[in-house]
């Protein structure tokens, strides 16, 4: 694995890459800067390892659609390529691709993944959350 371009755990850097390449500031959005989507290292180690069996891809896109009992659920997808208006945040050598429609709700999100018995799977730690759906499959901000 190469160097956290954030700087390790508890880092409160951004970095931020236009399509270009050029690197660019947060901008400020209803009042508050955009935090980064992070993933921790054991969410990075599965992307990376999948997009190398693959044999393509940039990074894993990270979203939401409208869905379920309290509104919302994530969708994650592995990308090919990149659409011009999409926001690129890089976490422990992985780019995370996010629309802005959805970047208002996934804002400061930590994506995970964990082993629990015979299940595993990605877990997300977002602080936008204001309420969850009893079976887990959707949430509201």
């Amino acid at each position: 694995m190469g160097d956290d371009p954030l700087g390790g755990p508890g880092a409160t850097r951004q970095v931020w890459r236009r399509l270009d390449g050029t690197r660019r500031a947060p901008v400020a959005r209803r009042g508050k800067d955009i935090m980064a989507i992070t993933l921790t290292e054991k969410a990075a180690q599965h992307v990376q390892k999948y997009l190398v069996r693959r044999g393509k891809g940039v990074g894993l896109r990270l979203g939401v659609r409208t869905t379920g009992c309290s509104g919302l659920a994530y969708k994650l997808e592995y990308v090919d390529e990149l659409a011009p208006e999409d926001q690129v945040f890089e976490s422990h050598g992985v780019k995370v691709i996010v629309d802005p429609k959805s970047l208002a709700y996934i804002d400061g999100t930590e994506l995970d993944f964990a082993r629990e018995g015979l299940n595993e799977g990605f877990k997300f730690n977002n602080p936008n959350v204001k309420d969850e759906c009893g079976c887990g499959e959707s949430f509201r901000v």
